[in-house]
């Protein structure tokens, strides 16, 4: 890493998926030119040993860090960034953490008055943060003995757990193949999903791409709220539905925004669409 006592910025993201990683990366490169390093790690124990294994002159300015992660969790991460930095006598690095949660569970980031960024990144919300993680840098380090920031973690903690336990949120992003490629598609971009042999098939606007996750296992995975199963093969994006035509036989039609085909939705399933 770059020397940040010499007025470099550094920085270090950890975060379980690598493709998040990877596009957070090109972000934070693309809207902070200035800034002159990133580590990356992929786990809440890896993040803490590139902490350790970096020099004085080379500890992070800034840490991107994701709430869930395997080994510990971006909040257990914090806590123990701090606790390090005091030892080593450093500036404790400002913290960012990155989030599926949904909004309720927002408000306790926004009420802890802690920088967080919201799966999937949107660029106006990153360009905000980093303005603010700017002025915070241009800023001499607080004194530590009237720095409250550790018990605004621990009150964060305590708010999400009383969120309830760690349930895992609603899936975010599909890791689905076109051809041999790996494409990373936002489930906000999917029209709908279905069955086909041993895979499932992901369609979007403006095409489709191939995952090996079942039909079922994404039913548990989705927003419920959001994604309806319509057929023992067929899942749907309510937003991408235009209209609902009665069928014969205890069926009936949903007509796509984006999409010429139709889908089918099964007797099984009509219950949703009795009030459309």
């Amino acid at each position: 890493m770059a020397a940040s006592t010499l007025n470099m910025t550094t920085a270090l993201i950890a975060d379980d998926e690598p493709l998040l990683r990877e596009q957070l990366r090109s972000r934070l490169l693309a809207l902070w030119p200035e800034i002159d390093d990133i580590e990356e790690a992929g786990n809440g124990l890896e993040a803490l040993a590139a902490f350790d294994d970096a020099s004085d002159r080379a500890l992070p300015a800034v840490c991107f860090l994701d709430i869930h992660m395997p080994g510990l969790s971006g909040l257990e991460v914090a806590q123990r960034l701090r606790a390090r930095s005091r030892e080593r006598r450093a500036r404790a690095p400002h913290l960012v953490f990155i989030t599926a949660f949904d909004t309720y569970a927002v408000e306790a980031f926004e009420q802890g008055a802690i920088d967080y960024l919201l799966k999937p990144f949107e660029p106006e919300r990153l360009a905000e943060t980093i303005e603010r993680l700017k002025e915070r840098l241009a800023q001499p380090a607080p004194d530590e003995r009237s720095s409250d920031e550790g018990d605004v973690l621990a009150q964060l903690a305590d708010r999400l757990a009383r969120l309830g336990p760690s349930r895992r949120p609603p899936l975010q992003w599909i890791k689905a193949s076109i051809g041999s490629t790996v494409r990373l598609i936002s489930v906000e971009d999917v029209v709908y999903f279905h069955a086909d042999d041993k895979y499932t098939r992901v369609i979007t606007a403006d095409g489709e791409a191939l995952i090996r996750k079942p039909i079922k296992e994404l039913v548990a995975e989705l927003d419920g709220s959001r994604f309806w199963q319509i057929h023992r093969a067929t899942i749907v994006n309510t937003r991408a539905i235009a209209g609902v035509v009665r069928g014969l036989k205890d069926s009936a039609d949903l007509k796509l925004k984006n999409r010429p085909e139709t889908l089918i939705v099964s007797r099984a399933y009509l219950h949703l669409f009795r009030q459309m």
